[in-house]
């Protein structure tokens, strides 16, 4: 079965020539054959052995499949093995599981051609946490059984609350107690222990079981419920104004730490400024959850509504204890201290106690500086429960009576606004003191003389009496008796038709200067009304031009700021006009000019607690509260038709191109995460909601993309939702196939943000349930016994898809003596028929019998018929 085909050389071979030699095999039968060629060369003869074997397989498969860590969020998730054939013929091969980690594995089996590699496809759900380690078993062709490890971490993503110094983890963070209108700040690290990113948000809990708002938990249970006051005070009071998170979202990479600031303000709301309640504690127990951002949990209701759960699983709970307190700081004597009256050039001083009432925190004070008062020492810090001594200085500097208002600043650390993680030391309160001090003048004995000049006719601080207390000038001047202003007897002829408005020059302003006041009056003298000389120094004064110069500049500037002035009220009057500028309003300010209604005790009772949406400020913090409120009145304004699969409009257009922070994707819901259709039959399709609700207040796309073959009559795949409002996207399935379906679809959110959806459900045949398997006919009374034995059994559907089925009688040796109507037809979907039995009497009539109800390509159930024949 060897052939040797070749030709020897005739000649000796030269150096660097070759000869080739060809062997052919052809076998016969399938037996493996063995031979030799000899080789002579000279007196030398080689053996060459040749071998025939016979093909066959040679099958190797990878002894594992590690999946390696991943997280727990419902996702199907596969990885290929490779099944190689280094034979020279085609292998079979075969794969069993009897295990329920694995969802499918295809193929399970098949042929490897020679030379090539066979990838199989081995599935697993990441729908619960645990390790998995399941054995497969293949049957390789000339190999045997061979076993193959599937293994994998499924580890839930949570994000873990760690200590700043030790790196513990952290349950709870005690502020301690802080001054209303301060500040305290604690650091946490925020730890990602998973494989994969993680975007989380801070949400704090308002509403939560065990928190507590503005309560002194020292008093009792029976003093806090009554105290009205307290549902008032926490009625208006916004939470997140007390806590603070920075950041307050973000991303975590795979076993990554972020540093994450936390900052408790505690600040008396407005009715305990009204009531001035300054020796109440409030005492503050509030949680924070740090939540990983991806689908929340909604139910479907019977009655059409969608509720949302907010008992997400992959979330972290902090707790947050902290007491809010006022400042104890009292003076002993105060607030109004009254100084004794002195003179100038005196000083006095007055001894106040300064004490801290306060049983927990230390009080740092500095007291403002004010005129004719000094406060020594200026600053301090009084300890807990302590006192300290102030002396208050009234050293006057001009004389009168002094009433002013000492602000007295308490220094504590205070937050900066916008700068979450700076703290500041600054004045955070006020204390004000009252100081009242009088300075006098010591007395002069001052002589009263009459002035020797005139009255002019504009009188000034020459008056009739001027006091004069040098002693020593005894000179007076002789009196003016006539009233010159009023007669005319002294006026020069020339100047007695002068004008009446001519200003009059008091006689004791030469001395001063006999430069005019004023360049365009002219002055006469008060005696002969002559017009007085006006010297203008050419040095020093304006000329013409640049009077008019100085005017022009004066006039200019003045324009400019009228314009600026009338330029800025034209904005803030647009400001206004376009805040009321809507559909509503049409540009008028609502109850402009109206009075307010006054309201009435009952009104309080009614009043509801109205939240407002959900700020966008970047430094806020979700509340849980107006997180609820928010998502119920999306949930509210559902919307069927009108919406458009792509975005349309410039708004919508806009809207659907924005990269979405991880606290605007923890406002959209898309649910339920894990949708289940349970049992539905082959060949029909079943449908289910996926809710998308939109509490953000611009227009988001969301696009769904479908692969499995069961769910392609899924429509519409793509829909602009619309500013808080909730769309519910059909989900139809319907396979061919019977067996476990397990398989997840994606959608992306504006073309960036991805997300994904299980979709479980068991593919069956139709079925149908009796409502007994056995049925006792006896007679009815008043009827004879020959013609009345009946009784009715209920057949149930409790599949998706209408159940045709027919009743087929066992028949025996003896026959059967009982029928059933309907014989045959068919149950809608999740409703019952009722199918009566007759039993026929006679002679040979048998007592028992049986049916089978046969179901189309659906189950068999037998129903046993027995007759009660009652012998009078």
């Amino acid at each position: 079965q060897f052939k040797l085909i070749v030709k020897n050389p005739e000649k000796p071979l030269a150096s660097g020539l070759q000869v080739t030699a060809f062997v052919e095999y052809y076998p016969e039968s399938e037996e493996e054959l063995q031979d030799r060629l000899l080789l002579v060369i000279e007196d030398d003869i080689v053996e060459i052995p040749v071998l025939g074997l016979i093909p066959c397989c040679c099958l190797e498969i990878e002894p594992e499949i590690n999946f390696g860590a991943v997280i727990s969020n419902s996702k199907i998730i596969s990885k290929e093995i490779g099944i190689s054939n280094h034979g020279s013929s085609s292998g079979t091969f075969k794969i069993s599981y009897d295990g329920i980690v694995l969802l499918n594995i295809d193929p399970v089996s098949g042929v490897v051609e020679p030379n090539s590699v066979k990838a199989v496809k081995v599935d697993i759900c990441t729908d619960v946490p645990r390790i998995i380690k399941e054995v497969i078993k293949v049957e390789l062709e000339g190999h045997g059984c061979t076993e193959v490890w599937i293994k994998a971490v499924v580890a839930e993503q949570v994000p873990k609350v760690l200590g700043e110094s030790c790196g513990n983890i952290l349950e709870c963070i005690k502020f301690g107690p802080v001054y209303f209108g301060s500040s305290k700040t604690e650091q946490i690290f925020l730890y990602n222990e998973s494989p994969e990113c993680m975007d989380w948000v801070a949400v704090l809990e308002d509403d939560a079981i065990g928190g507590e708002m503005g309560t002194d938990l020292q008093r009792s249970t029976d003093a806090v419920l009554q105290d009205l006051r307290l549902k008032n005070r926490t009625r208006d009071l916004d939470v997140s104004s007390l806590i603070l998170c920075n950041p307050n979202q973000g991303t975590l990479l795979p076993y990554e730490k972020s540093l994450v600031t936390l900052c408790f303000s505690p600040k008396k709301s407005k009715r305990d400024f009204e009531l001035n309640d300054s020796s109440q504690k409030q005492d503050y127990v509030l949680f924070l959850r740090f939540e990983v951002v991806g689908n929340k949990e909604l139910q479907d209701l019977s009655d059409g509504a969608t509720a949302i759960t907010m008992n997400d699983p992959r979330h972290t709970e902090l707790a947050l204890t902290g007491s809010g307190l006022p400042v104890m700081l009292t003076f002993n004597p105060g607030p109004v201290i009254k100084f004794m009256d002195c003179f100038l050039g005196e000083q006095l001083q007055v001894l106040c106690t300064l004490k801290n009432e306060s049983e927990h925190l230390p009080v740092t004070f500095s007291f403002r500086k004010i005129a004719h008062f000094h406060v020594c020492p200026e600053k301090g810090k009084i300890e807990i429960k302590s006192a300290k001594d102030v002396i208050f200085l009234f050293s006057p500097h001009q004389i009168g009576t002094f009433k002013v208002k000492q602000v007295v600043d308490i220094i504590g650390t205070v937050l900066e606004k916008n700068k979450l993680q700076v703290l500041k030391t600054k004045p955070f309160h006020q204390l004000h003191l009252s100081f009242i001090g009088t300075c006098k003048s010591k007395r002069k004995n001052i002589l009263f003389k009459i002035n020797p000049g005139i009255t002019p006719m504009i009188s000034n601080e020459t008056g009739l009496f001027v006091a004069d207390d040098a002693g020593h000038c005894t000179d007076t001047a002789p009196v003016a008796i006539l009233k010159s202003t009023q007669t005319q007897i002294h006026t020069h002829w020339i100047n007695r038709n002068c004008e009446g408005d001519a200003l009059v020059a008091f006689p004791n302003d030469r001395a001063a200067s006999i430069r005019p006041s004023e360049r365009n009056k002219k002055y006469r003298t008060i005696f002969t009304k002559t017009e007085r000389y006006n010297y203008i120094d050419p040095e020093f004064s304006y000329t013409d031009y640049e009077r008019l110069s100085k005017e022009a500049h004066k006039e200019y500037y003045a324009d400019f700021i009228s314009s600026l002035r009338q330029h800025r009220s034209q904005k803030n009057a647009a400001r206004k006009f376009s805040i009321y500028n809507n559909s509503v309003d049409i540009g008028l300010k609502p109850a402009e000019g109206l009075t307010s209604p006054k309201m009435s005790i009952t009104d309080f009772h009614k009043e509801k607690l109205q939240f407002k949406r959900i700020p966008s400020d970047d430094n806020s913090l979700l509340t849980s509260r107006k997180f609820t409120a928010v998502g119920s009145e999306s949930s509210i304004k559902e919307i069927w038709s009108g919406l458009s699969a792509e975005p349309s409009s410039k708004q919508e257009k806009e809207d659907c191109r924005l990269t979405l922070t991880s606290k605007q994707l923890h406002q959209i819901f898309i649910g339920p995460s894990t949708m289940d259709f349970g049992d539905v039959c082959v060949y029909s399709t079943a449908a289910r909601k996926l809710y998308v609700i939109n509490n953000l207040s611009v227009h988001i796309w969301i696009q769904i993309e479908i692969e499995v073959d069961e769910l392609q009559q899924t429509s519409p795949l793509s829909q602009v939702v619309p500013p808080f409002t909730k769309i519910h996207i059909p989900i139809v399935f319907e396979s061919n196939t019977l067996g476990m379906f397990k398989r997840s679809f994606t959608y992306t959110i504006n073309n960036q943000h991805l997300g994904h959806v299980l979709v479980v459900a068991k593919a069956v045949s139709p079925e149908l349930e009796l409502s007994a398997t056995e049925v006792i006919l006896s007679p009815i009374p008043g009827y004879l016994a020959e013609t009345e034995f009946r009784t009715t059994v209920r057949v149930y559907n409790p599949r998706n898809h209408p159940a045709r089925f027919t009743w087929k009688p066992v028949i025996t040796a003896g026959g059967t003596a009982f029928s059933i109507r309907p014989a045959k037809g068919f149950v809608e979907a999740y409703r019952d028929l009722e199918c009566e039995v007759f039993w026929h009497p006679g002679f040979n009539s048998p007592e028992a019998g049986e049916f089978n109800l046969c179901v189309r390509k659906g189950n068999t159930i037998k129903l046993k018929c027995v007759a009660k024949v009652t012998i009078h």
